[in-house]
């Protein structure tokens, strides 16, 4: 039976739905994608508002940033598999390690989309921003409480591990924002 809404059946737009938070969330080892692309799409957006304000520029900025160094994590992640299974990898393995680095580009698919918004006059562009960064913010704090519930953490550990998480981002883009400037 069909969605009235969607026109999709129901297990189609689930599973559609289910791959959407894959990819922006991660999903086993994938996790670390989605952590890293987040980092760096708040760095990049940090890093690049001090130059660029025009929100669509900026969306442009960060979707580049995730393509070029999910390319370079393939390639990198190529390498290292293939020395270690002592083999070329195939197709097979580099779609596998595609999926698995897919995070960091899924990273930056909510942050443009608020950036998008700011290029369409939907938001002013500070607010544009502002909400891109804090999709981030609300991405590691997710991670954070994910890793909790893994580890069936009480609500203190879970504040911890949230803080911490939110805590190693920010730390991260400050020191890259230290640097840049």
């Amino acid at each position: 039976m069909r969605s009235p809404t969607t026109g999709a059946d129901p297990p189609a737009a689930r599973r559609a739905g289910d791959a959407a938070l894959r990819i922006t969330l991660g999903y086993g080892t994938g996790v670390a994608s989605t952590v890293y692309g987040t980092v760096l799409v708040m760095a990049t957006i940090t890093a690049a508002y001090a130059n660029e304000r025009d929100p669509a520029k900026l969306a442009e900025i960060v979707l580049a940033t995730a393509l070029v160094l999910w390319v370079a994590h393939l390639h990198a992640h190529s390498i290292a598999e293939s020395i270690a299974l002592g083999r070329r990898v195939g197709r097979a393995d580099i779609r596998r390690i595609a999926v698995r680095e897919i995070g960091i580009v899924g990273a930056a698919a909510l942050p443009c989309c608020a950036l998008i918004l700011g290029a369409i006059d939907v938001v002013p562009e500070p607010t544009a921003v502002w909400s891109a960064f804090a999709v981030g913010l609300v991405t590691l704090g997710a991670e954070g409480i994910r890793y909790a519930r893994m580890e069936r953490l009480g609500a203190a550990a879970t504040a911890g591990a949230v803080a911490l998480n939110l805590a190693l981002g920010v730390g991260v883009v400050a020191l890259k924002v230290a640097i840049y400037h």
